[in-house]
Protein backbone atom coordinates (compact mmCIF):
# COMPACT_ATOMS: atom_id res chain seq x y z
CA UNK A 1 0.00 0.00 0.00
CA UNK A 2 1.25 3.47 -0.86
CA UNK A 3 -0.07 6.90 -0.01
CA UNK A 4 0.80 9.85 -2.22
CA UNK A 5 0.23 13.29 -0.73
CA UNK A 6 0.12 16.47 -2.75
CA UNK A 7 -1.26 19.99 -2.73
CA UNK A 8 1.13 21.74 -0.40
CA UNK A 9 2.71 25.04 -1.22
CA UNK A 10 2.96 28.64 -0.19
CA UNK A 11 -0.08 30.59 0.96
CA UNK A 12 -0.65 33.93 2.61
CA UNK A 13 -2.26 34.19 5.99
CA UNK A 14 -6.00 33.98 5.55
CA UNK A 15 -5.65 31.98 2.38
CA UNK A 16 -6.57 28.42 1.49
CA UNK A 17 -4.96 25.22 0.29
CA UNK A 18 -6.32 21.76 -0.36
CA UNK A 19 -4.21 18.72 0.30
CA UNK A 20 -4.90 15.39 -1.38
CA UNK A 21 -3.75 11.91 -0.50
CA UNK A 22 -4.27 9.07 -2.95
CA UNK A 23 -4.13 5.48 -1.79
CA UNK A 24 -2.96 2.65 -4.01
CA UNK A 25 -5.09 0.16 -2.06
CA UNK A 26 -8.50 -0.99 -3.28
CA UNK A 27 -9.39 -1.46 0.38
CA UNK A 28 -9.09 2.30 0.99
CA UNK A 29 -12.69 2.63 2.16
CA UNK A 30 -12.13 0.05 4.92
CA UNK A 31 -9.70 2.19 6.90
CA UNK A 32 -9.84 5.42 8.86
CA UNK A 33 -7.45 8.05 7.54
CA UNK A 34 -5.65 10.92 9.16
CA UNK A 35 -3.64 14.01 8.40
CA UNK A 36 -0.69 14.85 10.63
CA UNK A 37 1.74 17.73 10.60
CA UNK A 38 5.22 18.42 11.89
CA UNK A 39 6.67 21.88 12.21
CA UNK A 40 10.42 22.46 12.56
CA UNK A 41 11.58 21.59 16.05
CA UNK A 42 8.20 20.21 17.06
CA UNK A 43 6.72 16.76 17.38
CA UNK A 44 4.40 15.38 14.76
CA UNK A 45 0.75 15.64 15.75
CA UNK A 46 -2.67 14.76 14.44
CA UNK A 47 -4.54 17.48 12.56
CA UNK A 48 -7.70 15.68 11.49
CA UNK A 49 -9.04 12.19 10.95
CA UNK A 50 -11.96 10.61 9.16
CA UNK A 51 -13.53 7.26 9.84
CA UNK A 52 -14.86 4.57 7.53
CA UNK A 53 -18.36 6.02 7.75
CA UNK A 54 -17.32 9.65 7.49
CA UNK A 55 -17.08 10.54 11.16
CA UNK A 56 -14.47 13.21 11.74
CA UNK A 57 -12.07 14.43 14.39
CA UNK A 58 -10.11 17.69 14.50
CA UNK A 59 -7.51 19.13 16.77
CA UNK A 60 -8.84 22.21 18.51
CA UNK A 61 -6.62 24.70 16.70
CA UNK A 62 -8.04 23.82 13.27
CA UNK A 63 -11.71 23.39 14.12
CA UNK A 64 -13.83 25.61 11.90
CA UNK A 65 -10.93 26.22 9.51
CA UNK A 66 -9.98 22.79 8.17
CA UNK A 67 -12.23 20.12 6.69
CA UNK A 68 -11.27 16.52 6.10
CA UNK A 69 -13.18 14.45 3.57
CA UNK A 70 -12.79 11.31 1.53
CA UNK A 71 -13.82 10.14 -1.92
CA UNK A 72 -13.90 6.36 -1.95
CA UNK A 73 -14.38 6.22 -5.72
CA UNK A 74 -11.05 8.00 -6.12
CA UNK A 75 -9.30 6.37 -3.15
CA UNK A 76 -8.51 9.86 -1.96
CA UNK A 77 -8.66 11.76 1.29
CA UNK A 78 -8.61 15.55 1.30
CA UNK A 79 -7.75 18.26 3.76
CA UNK A 80 -9.30 21.59 2.87
CA UNK A 81 -7.47 24.30 4.80
CA UNK A 82 -8.91 27.79 5.05
CA UNK A 83 -8.12 30.87 7.10
CA UNK A 84 -4.54 29.71 7.18
CA UNK A 85 -2.21 31.05 9.84
CA UNK A 86 1.58 31.19 9.98
CA UNK A 87 1.46 28.61 12.76
CA UNK A 88 -0.06 26.13 10.29
CA UNK A 89 3.32 26.00 8.55
CA UNK A 90 4.54 22.41 8.64
CA UNK A 91 5.09 19.27 6.65
CA UNK A 92 1.73 17.52 6.36
CA UNK A 93 1.47 13.75 6.22
CA UNK A 94 -1.47 11.52 5.45
CA UNK A 95 -1.69 8.15 7.11
CA UNK A 96 -3.89 5.08 7.29
CA UNK A 97 -5.16 3.80 10.61
CA UNK A 98 -5.95 0.20 11.50
CA UNK A 99 -8.83 1.29 13.69
CA UNK A 100 -10.86 4.34 14.69
CA UNK A 101 -9.06 5.94 17.61
CA UNK A 102 -7.71 9.14 16.05
CA UNK A 103 -5.36 10.19 18.80
CA UNK A 104 -3.46 6.89 18.89
CA UNK A 105 -0.62 7.46 16.48
CA UNK A 106 0.50 3.89 16.95
CA UNK A 107 -2.54 2.68 15.01
CA UNK A 108 -1.42 4.46 11.85
CA UNK A 109 0.54 1.89 9.87
CA UNK A 110 0.95 3.40 6.41
CA UNK A 111 2.31 6.91 5.84
CA UNK A 112 2.59 9.18 2.86
CA UNK A 113 5.75 11.08 2.05
CA UNK A 114 4.67 14.48 3.33
CA UNK A 115 3.90 17.75 1.63
CA UNK A 116 5.19 21.14 2.75
CA UNK A 117 2.74 23.89 3.66
CA UNK A 118 4.15 27.35 4.27
CA UNK A 119 1.96 30.22 5.39
CA UNK A 120 3.37 33.72 5.23
CA UNK A 121 2.16 36.56 7.41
Amino acid sequence: VQLQASGGGLAQAGGSLRLSCVSSARTFSSYPMGWFRQAPGKERGLVAAIGRNGGTYYRDSVKGRFTISRDTAKNTVYLQMSSLRPEDTAVYYCARSRNWDPSKEGLYDVWGQGTQVTVSS
